[in-house]
């Protein structure tokens, strides 16, 4: 039975690819060999494994989601991580974002600020040995790993962190998805170049917003 339901994940994993991220411009043969190598069931929570592969984000309880597959995609499509690069990811959750990242780049900081997650993110994670999970708070960073190549923010935004960017290397990409002041969320990346960055959309793309990352409320009468 445990064969028959890996190859039924294992078929799932690759239309994944095959029908949602290719056809969307995630085309990169690098990041389909990530996706194929890492077995998304193993990231969501229990008793979501049979929906692993729906293009949908998980609920991991608490407020938290992984990515659909395609918006994930979209960012790592756009990071163009390479071979040589020091990768920080914020909102790492339970780790599957860090876990495609850590065949695409050098080195992995996997930043998150919900300590059950974090440790869940610690035995996922427990056999890349170029992957570090980090506590503290999302919108602070983790300034003892910086400078970083690539930031990639893995949930939704609603303005652009500020503090972020100041880990970011010369020339650095941050990615995240960026929920417009129409409420359409939509994937965006900025580069740094000197002391600023800008965050620019450049598709559709659901997430869902991070702690610490949404809008001061304004009280109105």
């Amino acid at each position: 039975m445990a064969t028959v339901v890996n190859a039924s994940l294992l078929a799932a994993r690759m239309a994944m690819i095959e029908s949602q991220l290719k056809p969307c411009g995630v085309v990169s043969p690098r990041i389909s060999a990530a996706f194929l190598q890492v077995a998304r069931e193993q990231y969501v929570a229990a008793g979501r494994r049979g929906l692993a592969y729906v293009d949908a984000a998980q609920p991991l309880g608490n407020g938290r989601a992984l990515l659909a597959p395609l918006s994930l995609g979209l960012l790592l499509e756009e990071a163009a991580a390479q071979p040589h690069e020091h990768v920080l990811v914020v909102g790492a959750a339970t780790g599957y974002s860090a876990a495609l990242l850590a065949s695409l780049a050098s080195s992995v900081v996997a930043l998150e600020c919900d300590p059950a997650l974090a440790e869940t993110a610690r035995a996922n994670l427990r056999d890349s040995t170029n992957v570090s999970v980090v506590e503290g708070p999302l919108d602070r960073g983790w300034a003892d790993g910086a400078p970083y190549d690539v930031m990639l923010i893995d949930g939704a935004v609603e303005q652009q962190p500020a503090e972020l960017a100041s880990q970011l290397a010369e020339g650095g990409r941050m990615l995240a998805i960026l929920i417009g002041a129409d409420g359409v969320s939509r994937a965006a990346r900025g580069i740094r170049r000197g002391a600023s960055l800008s965050l620019e959309p450049f598709a559709e793309a659901p997430g869902q917003l991070l702690p610490s990352f949404g809008k001061a409320r304004q009280f109105r009468f």
